[in-house]
């Protein structure tokens, strides 16, 4: 849900939206093409807003379930150039490991412990589904010279109507830039998700809220306390069912994050209500067309410095017969148009769009992620040298134990040595951890068609001791290429280009490479080949590509010889394309287990 006050400022929710406004007048000019989406990969549910204050910024936050660090947050100049944020000088000594977590709203375990204890982050049953734990549906607004970021976090494995399951949390700073001024969260009760918070012309702050879809579709309300997270009697505003000066508009998010996603939109001259809802609803959906992006929804609304309105929502590219999900939830971009007594237009969300001027080209936003330009994204080359750190656009399931990452080791530099953990990606629950964690470190897929690569130096002296790569959505959907020392009576056939010859010890324990899957849709046979001999013992290379909309290619060989490479399975990407679509991440991560 969301809103918007007169100075613009907007209170949404995952599911709904109130405003309350008198636009600004916009400049018209000659219009803009631009390209989505404008944030691609794993960035579901954005919230955006421009602050002229600061320095004319765009600044949007997207949810990040359990990925850590939690809660992406991007700023941009001009709607099509978006990097992560932090400044570098700020943040030495803030008690922050390194650079890693720079960038993003939760960055540091004491923020919200109970992140590393959220369980059934996976689907439970075949036909018993349930979303990811975790971060959902943050809202960034800023009021009285602070940044605001209300979001929820899920423990799934509670049922809806379970008032512990929803822990509905604030966050404020003062300095985006600086990942210590974001505070630790501060609790409120409400037994829901997608809340938001509004400030009214009289002063008054409120939260709203809504519910998950087994509980009821009306959105709820109360006065708050931003601060201290004390908040008063919740109240039904909007059941959700179906001049603007001094009205009041909830845009709400209906159908689900499925492919009958659409957002939809009512208004009130009274912030109690009653709520008029608008006839012509949805005002967004890419529901029952053939459109490249579905999922349309979970949209909010702001203004540039010329008065234009612009709108940012989630939306999941498609494949044949959408049963292909190439690539996760994105943040795209479209135009709106809100005349003043009327309902606002948004353009239906496309690869190619054409709306109002774009703000000048500037790449003047500080931070140490990469740029995405355009809809593209530049790719990675990293060695680790010293006096590095791991890239702030990596990210951990969960909270990671630090010692076991180190960049650029003595004995081993321009290298990221990982101790192994006990547990492998599919330990559902975070208690399954305790102190001991998961080893995984990865990137979100942000590219349809790509190469991910890394090269590993692994010399294991235990049974089933293995490092490798993978393609994770969950812990219970992902695909997953390693390194691991098995007996030589494991394998299912034979390196390509070799003969499987007579085992004559069967339990003397071998190199392998073995690929492995989890999904709840049929999925390639475990295949376990032994590693060529000349190459025990050197590092190898391991692949992953996406070589079209729907398959992903495994491929491995020696480092630093490309022409030895052997493609050793290609495998659909329907098996991690189950449910919302991704309502998680999708990662290319290197892991030890």
């Amino acid at each position: 849900m969301k809103m918007l006050s007169r100075v613009i400022s907007a209170l949404w929710l995952a599911t709904v939206t109130l405003f309350s406004s008198v636009p600004v007048e916009a400049t018209q000019g000659s219009n803009s093409t631009f390209y989505n989406p404008i944030i691609p990969g794993f960035h579901p549910d954005p919230s955006c807003m421009f602050l002229p204050e600061w320095d004319e910024t765009f600044f949007c936050a997207s949810s990040s379930f359990n990925a850590f660090p939690g809660i992406p947050l991007h700023a941009s100049k001009d709607l099509q150039n978006w990097k992560l944020i932090g400044t570098i000088a700020k943040f030495q000594g803030t008690g922050c490991e390194n650079l890693h977590t720079a960038g993003h709203v939760l960055n540091r375990k004491e923020q919200l412990p109970r992140l590393a204890e959220t369980n059934r982050s996976t689907r439970q049953a075949l036909y018993k589904l349930t979303g990811p734990s975790g971060i959902w549906a943050p809202t960034l607004r800023y009021h009285d010279e602070t940044f605001w970021l209300v979001t929820t976090l899920v423990d799934d494995e509670k049922e809806a109507a379970d008032a512990s399951r929803w822990d509905n949390i604030i966050f404020r700073a003062k300095d985006p830039y600086d990942p210590a001024s974001w505070s630790n969260a501060v609790h409120f009760e409400f037994e829901g998700y997608d809340t938001e918070p509004f400030w009214d012309d009289d002063g008054k702050a409120y939260m709203n809220g809504a519910h998950a879809w087994k509980v009821g579709p009306w959105i709820q309300q109360t006065e708050a306390n931003l601060e201290t997270g004390e908040v008063g009697e919740w109240k039904t505003i909007w059941n959700g069912t179906g001049g603007m000066k001094d009205h009041i508009f909830i845009a709400k998010m209906d159908g689900g994050t499925g492919l009958g996603h659409m957002v939809t939109i009512a208004r009130s001259k009274n912030i109690d209500g009653p709520y008029e809802s608008n006839p012509a609803n949805p005002i967004l959906t890419n529901a029952n067309t053939t459109e490249y992006f579905q999922t349309v929804g979970h949209a909010d609304l702001f203004q540039d410095a010329s008065g234009n309105w612009w709108s940012v929502a989630l939306a999941t590219r498609s494949g044949p017969e959408w049963l292909h999900f190439p690539m996760v939830r994105e943040t795209v971009l479209t135009a709106a148009t809100w005349k003043e007594g009327e309902w606002p237009y948004l353009t239906p969300i496309s690869g190619k769009m054409s709306g109002w001027e774009m703000p000048s080209y500037s790449l003047e936003v500080e931070g140490p992620g990469p740029w995405t330009s355009l809809g593209e994204v530049k790719g990675d080359d990293i060695s680790f040298g010293p006096n590095s750190s791991i890239p702030a656009h990596f990210t951990h399931w969960r909270y990671p134990i630090e010692k076991s990452y180190t960049v650029s080791p003595p004995e081993h530099p321009n290298s990221l040595r990982l101790t192994p953990s006990k547990l492998n990606l599919t330990a559902f629950n975070g208690n399954y951890a305790g102190q001991e964690g998961q080893t995984f470190i990865g990137r979100r897929q942000q590219d349809t068609l790509f190469a991910y690569s890394v090269d590993v130096d692994f010399a294991p002296t235990a049974v089933e001791e293995e490092v490798g790569v993978s393609v994770f959505l969950t812990q219970n959907h992902h695909f997953d290429l390693g390194l691991v020392l098995l007996p030589a009576k494991a394998r299912t056939r034979a390196f390509p280009g070799q003969n499987l010859t007579v085992i004559e010890e069967p339990d003397e324990l071998k190199f392998h490479f073995r690929f492995r899957g989890e999904s709840y849709v049929p999925i390639p046979a475990n295949i376990v080949v032994p590693v060529p001999e000349e190459w025990v013992g050197e590092p190898l290379h391991l692949e992953i590509k996406g070589v079209n909309a729907t398959h992903y290619s495994f491929s491995a060989g020696p480092a630093g010889t490309a022409s030895c490479m052997q493609t050793l399975l290609y495998a659909s990407n329907d098996a991690l394309s189950w449910g919302f679509t991704g309502e998680c991440e999708r990662i290319l991560e290197p892991s030890v287990s």
